[in-house]
Formats: structure tokens, C-alpha cells, sequence
């Protein structure tokens, strides 16, 4: 199986130096919604600005037809002499955008602010310390839009910089200024623009002037992802503050990640599938079965597996569970090294999926494993990997979960945004310290045994941690982790300033995720060698840095990473051999 190693990813820029300031003649007309005036070659950096509008103001046309999921993880962070700054509190939101009605985040969490007008919106309310700080998440989604309501050579000038490549993809770069009086909300900073259709992949910049009672916008760092041919939607923003002042004079500094995904909801119901369906025969029969009646016990096992997959499919509909993919193969190839070594042999067969969303959590769904992909983003290796796993094994075997209450498809027939709300998968204190007294067992008697040290390491480090991290720990659907002080007690010292010491990893360190389809995928980045403690920073907030792309369709018509097309779905009626994997 791949290794489970500390991944980091590199981005690899490339461009000529250059820099000219432009003159300011008429806009060019948009196009209509096509994807750019390809047609058309670009001679000059003039002509390369006009096409970068036009196809500005088709992508701002474009991204009011989705409804994405957005998710925001906020840090506030503090200085520290050893560490440089270190996170003291943080900040959650999950939402689905309504881009037709504006800038409007509807809270899938039920308890945050709702978005408004993008001249009223500001990330940020912060009256100082002596008040409590509030953070609104349509200010965060506002930066999906450089401006969308003036972006053209009356508002701004427009001074280029150079070429440069994003990853794969060769960009033109320009600095962009707002003319004086052109009115609130305009951006200033710097955009990179894809060099065949001129679309705008990446923005870093602020919205001034400043505005409303804080005094002051939020910096932020905006990038697209080539989705689908000529079709570039946004997908990540990182924003920071690291010294700003609010008009009280306290001091700002935060760190937050956005992430959007969920483009393709309508089809999560795998609506292509019904097209690849034949009939070769009116009497056909889907399985030929040795007898046709089954008896109480079968009847009861069927249907608890029925609900486990309502709940499963309902999930995955409402861009919460990621479809089966080459993650999930890796998290059962742990589970089966727990199962073989301990001599057992679950009935039904145990599957993993994962949950898409930052918070680190894991839960049980009849026999199906879900982790968070926030909790597999920071686990350090694969001995920590498999106590999680373990934990959740355990639950299966000990506790037994009950499905029944989904076993009734209207149950789990609910909305995006009702779904949080409606679903919950915890279990009680009893049930969990009966799992984690099965999980210990399990570890006892596995390949793990050895190597158990790591696993209590980045228990203890969360440990640590959870006081200024209350809302990255806190679970919407299932269970936080388990604190196992047995693991703790024997695990290491920490030692922040060790370098060969990595108790847990950066958010994002492990997943990929597309948000076209919500299939995940591990990192595909090369370890790099830490230079000093600082760069550690366990659960912390990082900048975004993609290897862009442009989209391609495999051989089979799946898009993305052509590994995925290898993933069919399992069935769980045939035998497989099971051993041990490494």
C-alpha cells in the first residue's frame, strides 16, 4: 500500500521579467458565456487586458450558476518567541453557497450569520479585546470574486509583470490598482491569468478602500481549478492577518482557510449510471439465488444493510461523504491488517469512506468506517492512522451500532443543508470507552505493536492543543477523538523544538480533494526536510499552493486523475482472499 508519510507540495513558478504600464482604452465586450476569443491570437500586453475582462466578467456570469459547499477554518494566532505564532482560538463554518441570490453562505451548522450584499459584506467584526470577536462567512466568500460589478480600464489600471507558471499551467501576471473615485469594494493586488483563454486562475490582493466600523479589509489569496473543458471554478482562499490594527488599536492576527467543492451535487446520485444499464433479456435475473425465502436473522441483517446505505447514499448526495475511491483502499488495507493479525473475520465484510469536511471526527455507520478528512489532513503516520481505525473497529465489534432507524428511505431524505442537523452518529461515553478498551486490544496484537509511541504522540499533541482548538476538535456527526491515556501515558515527551520529532501534521497535509465530483485522492508531494521548529506546526492553518492543471479526460471519459477510473464499486457478496498488507 503507499507509504504514510509527511507529505509537503511544492509550487514551481517560472516567468520572464518584465513590466510595462499600460495606457487606458475601451473595454472589450464579453463574449456571451464562451470560453474566451481563442480564436483570436494576443500580440499585445493591450489586447491580453481585454481579453482578461471579457473573460472576467463570463467567469463571474458562470459561478452564479453553481451552489457549492464552502468551508471556512479560522485561527486566531498569537506571537511566540520559539515558534514565530502559534494558534490561541479558531473558528468554524460550513455552508452552502446561494450565488444566484448574491453573496449568500446558508449555514449547514444552523447557528452563524447569513450572508448579504458584497458592498456590505466584511469578513471581520472585531470591536477589540475588550469584546468578542465575530467572524462572518459570506465575507469569505465574497473572495471568490475579484469584482463584479466594475472590473474593467474605467476602474482600474492595469500594469504587467510577467509569465509565470502555475504548476502546469503558464499564466500572464498583472498588477491591477483601482483609479481614484472608482467607488467601494474594489480589489487591489495582483492576478494571473491562464495564457490560451485568459481566464483569471489566481488573485491575491485586498478590497479597498477600507470601510464599515473595523477600519480595514482582510488580505486574501484566491485560486481556480480547470473543472471542466474551458470551465475554471474557485476552489481554495487562504487569508491572513498579521499585525493589522482595528480602530480600537488592538492587534489582528488570524489565519483561515476556504474551500469550496460540491459543483457537480446534481449527478452524486450517479444519474449516468441508469444510460449503462441493458436488458438482454425479459426473464433475466441480477442473481440466480440457491433459495428464494430468508430466514429472521438474514431478513434483519439485510435490512440493517439497507440502511446503512440510504444513509451512505443520502451523504454522499448532499457533498458531505466522498464516492468510493483510492482513500478508501488505503483505510481498508489498515483495517485488514488489524482483522488478520488479531484472527478475526467481521460478517459483513468492513468498509471505510470519508467524511469531507475539516473537523477531525470518526464514526460508524453500521459496518462502514468514516474519518473525517480534517483528521487524515494531521495524523503523522501510519500506526496513528491505524489507532483511529481501530477505535472505530472496535465499535463495530463492542457496541454494534444500530442502522435501524434509516432503514426508511423518507428518514434520510433531506437537504444540504438539513443534513447536519438532521444525522448524528455519536456515541455515548460508555459505548466509547468500551470501543477504545477493544481498539487497545486490537493494537496489542497487530503490526502496529511497535510503533504505537507515534499514535500516543499525536494523541498527546491534540491534548495539548485542544484548549485553543475547540472548534477543528469539535465533532457535527460523530466522535472526537479518543484521548486513550494508556497510549498517551507510554508515548514520548514532546519536544516542540525537535525536528525528527512530528507529533501531527499541518491541516491539509494528506487530501486532495476535487470539487467537481468530491473524489479524494492522498498528495502526490515529495517529503521535503524541515529547516526549522517553526515549520512543524502541528493543526495549523497554511497557505494554499495547487499544482494547476488543465482539465484532461482519460481514456474512459472519467475525469481527473486517471487512477480513479480504475475504482469500480465494491461488491460485497463475493469472497476476497485476506493477508496481511505492508
Amino acid at each position: 500500500m503507499r507509504s504514510w508519510k509527511n507529505f509537503y507540495r511544492p509550487l514551481f513558478l517560472v516567468g520572464a521579467l518584465a513590466g510595462i504600464v499600460l495606457a487606458q482604452p475601451q473595454p472589450a465586450a464579453p463574449n456571451n458565456g464562451q470560453a474566451g476569443n481563442s480564436a483570436s491570437p494576443v500580440a499585445t500586453v493591450n489586447q491580453a487586458i481585454d481579453r482578461i475582462i471579457a473573460r472576467e466578467h463570463e467567469e463571474v456570469a458562470t459561478i452564479k450558476h453553481y451552489n457549492p459547499i464552502i468551508e471556512t477554518y479560522i485561527q486566531d494566532m498569537k506571537p511566540d518567541k520559539e515558534m514565530g505564532s502559534v494558534p490561541v482560538s479558531d473558528h468554524y463554518f460550513l455552508g452552502q453557497a446561494d450565488l444566484t441570490k448574491g453573496i449568500v453562505d446558508q449555514s449547514m451548522l444552523g447557528r452563524d450569520k447569513k450572508g448579504g450584499l458584497l458592498s456590505d459584506l466584511n469578513p471581520l467584526s472585531h470591536l477589540g479585546d475588550v469584546f468578542s470577536s465575530s467572524f462572518v462567512p459570506a465575507g469569505f466568500l465574497q473572495m471568490i470574486y475579484l469584482d463584479t460589478s466594475g472590473f474593467d480600464r474605467q476602474h482600474y489600471q492595469f500594469e504587467y509583470v510577467r509569465r509565470e507558471f502555475l504548476g502546469e499551467v503558464r499564466c500572464v501576471v498583472f498588477d491591477v490598482t483601482p483609479l481614484r473615485k472608482s467607488g467601494r469594494g474594489r480589489f487591489k493586488g495582483r492576478l494571473w491569468a491562464e495564457d490560451q483563454n485568459f481566464t483569471i486562475v489566481r488573485f491575491n490582493g485586498i478590497y479597498t478602500p477600507v470601510s464599515g466600523i473595523n477600519g480595514f479589509n482582510l488580505h486574501f489569496d484566491s485560486w481556480r481549478l480547470n473543472m471542466q473543458p474551458g470551465l475554471w471554478l474557485p476552489a481554495y482562499i487562504f487569508s491572513q492577518e498579521s499585525n493589522q490594527k482595528d480602530f480600537l488599536g488592538s492587534h489582528i492576527r488570524f489565519r483561515a482557510q476556504t474551500r469550496l467543492w460540491g459543483y457537480d451535487l446534481k449527478n452524486a446520485g450517479h444519474e449516468s449510471e441508469f444510460s449503462e444499464l441493458t436488458v438482454e433479456s425479459p426473464n433475466a435475473q441480477d442473481q440466480a439465488a440457491q433459495q428464494e425465502d430468508r430466514s429472521p436473522v438474514e431478513a434483519e441483517r439485510a435490512w440493517q444493510h439497507e440502511a446503512e446505505i440510504n444513509v451512505l447514499d443520502r451523504l454522499q448526495r448532499v457533498g458531505l461523504l466522498a464516492p468510493v475511491g483510492s482513500v478508501d483502499k488505503v483505510l481498508e488495507t489498515v483495517v485488514n491488517n488489524l482483522e488478520v493479525t488479531n484472527n478475526i473475520d467481521i460478517e459483513p465484510e468492513v468498509h471505510c469512506r470519508v467524511l469531507l469536511t475539516g473537523t477531525l471526527e470518526s464514526f460508524t455507520i453500521g459496518h462502514t468506517i468514516v474519518l473525517s478528512r480534517g483528521l487524515l489532513d494531521v495524523l503523522p503516520d501510519e500506526a496513528s492512522l491505524a489507532t483511529m481505525l481501530a477505535q472505530e473497529l472496535g465499535d463495530i465489534m463492542v457496541t454494534k451500532p444500530s442502522t435501524d432507524q434509516w432503514g426508511f428511505n423518507d428518514t434520510t431524505n433531506v437537504s444540504t443543508i438539513e443534513a447536519l442537523s438532521h444525522f448524528s452518529f455519536r456515541d455515548t461515553p460508555e459505548e466509547v470507552q468500551l470501543a477504545s478498551q477493544k481498539a487497545l486490544d486490537l493494537l496489542k496484537h497487530s503490526p502496529y505493536k511497535d510503533k504505537l509511541g507515534s499514535a500516543g504522540l499525536f494523541l498527546k499533541q491534540l491534548d495539548a492543543q485542544s484548549k485553543a482548538l475547540p472548534a477543528l476538535i469539535n465533532p457535527h456527526l460523530g466522535n472526537r477523538v479518543y484521548l486513550a491515556q494508556q497510549l498517551i501515558g507510554s508515548a514520548p515527551n514532546l519536544e516542540p523544538a525537535k525536528l525528527d520529532q512530528i507529533a501531527a501534521l499541518p491541516i491539509g497535509a494528506r487530501i486532495k480533494l476535487d470539487p467537481w465530483d468530491d473524489q479524494v485522492d492522498l498528495l502526490k508531494a515529495k517529503p521535503v526536510p524541515l529547516y526549522s521548529a517553526r515549520e512543524k506546526m502541528p493543526f495549523e492553518v497554511t497557505p494554499f499552493m495547487p499544482f494547476l492543471t488543465r482539465y484532461q479526460r482519460t481514456e474512459n471519459g472519467v475525469s481527473g486523475d486517471p487512477t480513479k477510473a480504475d475504482v469500480a464499486t465494491r461488491d460485497s457478496s463475493q469472497p476476497q482472499q485476506r493477508q496481511p498488507q505492508q
